[in-house]
């Protein structure tokens, strides 16, 4: 079949070589190139064990002070605090008991396959060199951040995550650089890094178009055409297709929308700052007290994470960068102050944490992939095959229900 994939970051790639695998004609469109949007500027890391949805009961109680202060890790610019409303109040209905036992099964059932679907993906690549494993440690700096986050460690062991306790003297030798006093720590020692996302996205794409497919730039709009089929069309007029995927990130509400679908996904801005790794960091590093990680990548060490809410349009916050870079060099006092170079992206998140992943309730041959939040490099592949698996009428790898857009 002819598929088109309207999205070129880490998502549509990877569903656009699993459809590649099955035999079809791929064609991706987006107005950027291959991974130099979202997936430019993650923290890298393939998170298996982020089986914790955002919205919890002990998070939301700390909700009010975090978006009353501009640098908290959470936080809401004013200007959009009723663009956001309808956003939070599903949050908030998300973030039950009952709600987060659900979500969190979700996300364990997709996180199961994440990496095994990405081997033979990154082998055809050649980019085996761009993926280590060693672990994903959460460091605390105090007693009492470490036990509220209790909850959650009990919550991935429940979901069979290897989440494993470290004494101080076994955390200063994983990290030689930690500023001196006391420090808490647990490691995920399954989880993953890659040295750089946007180069691990470029290598995918290059072998997708060495195996026949094809990347176009351009604007793409949706419409539903007067016989009741969707269509999307580009400057010349509508592209034909029989499989259409819709995996633009934060800008796939506008083309379902012209579809007739609505979602409610929204954005949760992530900045990072790369620095020199003066010190000599082997393995990524999660602080959660401040909510942002830090990357040992190929050319340097990227602080990534963070959530402000501002929507689409509104320019960077440059304190931000200055929060980040000041409070690693409060853990980590070896770094150089340097900040090498700064960046902005939009993660496409969902209000229960779970993605948008399987057909249109209108068009039964037009398929979502979006709204992946944190977890996009990670669930990128695992989604394709889904994706791949639908498109050819089978039973997905997972079972789609959760994530199906009709849950909304």
């Amino acid at each position: 079949m002819r598929c088109v994939v309207v999205g070129a970051g880490i998502v549509g790639i990877c569903s656009a070589l699993q459809l590649q695998r099955e035999g079809h004609e791929v064609i991706v469109i987006d107005r950027n190139g291959p991974g130099e949007a979202t997936s430019r500027g993650n923290a890298g890391i393939f998170a298996i064990g982020h089986v914790v949805p955002i919205g919890t009961p002990a998070i939301l109680k700390r909700v009010p002070a975090m978006l009353l202060d501009s640098t908290s890790p959470l936080t809401i610019r004013p200007s959009y605090i009723a663009g956001i409303a309808p956003w939070l109040i599903r949050l908030l209905a998300a973030s039950t008991p009952r709600r987060v036992e659900a979500i969190s099964h979700a996300l364990a059932a997709i996180l199961a396959p994440a990496l095994e679907s990405y081997r033979p993906l990154i082998k055809s690549a050649g980019a085996t060199d761009l993926v280590q494993r060693r672990g994903w440690l959460i460091l605390f700096e105090s007693e009492a951040s470490r036990r509220a986050a209790e909850p959650d460690v009990v919550l991935r062991r429940s979901r069979g995550i290897r989440v494993d306790e470290l004494d101080q003297g076994t955390i200063r030798q994983l990290v030689p650089g930690l500023r001196p006093g006391p420090v808490w720590g647990v490691m995920l020692p399954d989880c993953e890094h890659t040295l750089d996302p946007y180069r691990l996205t470029v290598a995918l794409a290059e072998d997708f178009v060495a195996q026949g497919g094809v990347i176009q730039r351009g604007d793409l709009r949706t419409d539903i055409a007067p016989d009741g089929k969707a269509q999307v069309m580009d400057d010349a007029g509508p592209l034909a297709f029989h499989a259409l995927v819709i995996a633009a990130g934060s800008w796939s509400r506008k083309l379902m929308r012209g579809l007739g679908d609505d979602a409610p996904l929204d954005t949760e801005r992530g900045y990072h700052v790369m620095m020199e790794n003066s010190i000599d960091l082997r393995l990524p590093l999660l602080f959660a007290d401040h909510k942002f990680s830090v990357t040992p990548m190929a050319d340097g060490i990227r602080l990534g994470g963070t959530v402000e809410f501002a929507g689409l349009e509104a320019p960077p916050n440059p304190k931000r960068w200055d929060i980040m870079a000041q409070r690693s060099r409060a853990v980590l006092p070896g770094l150089k102050p340097e900040m090498r170079s700064t960046w902005m992206g939009f993660r496409p998140s969902m209000p229960d944490s779970l993605p948008v992943i399987g057909p249109s309730p209108r068009h039964p041959n037009v398929y979502y992939a979006f709204g992946h939040g944190h977890l996009g490099l990670t669930l990128a592949a695992v989604t394709g095959r889904m994706i791949a698996d639908m498109v050819a009428n089978r039973a997905p790898l997972v079972e789609p229900t959760p994530y199906r857009i009709t849950r909304f």
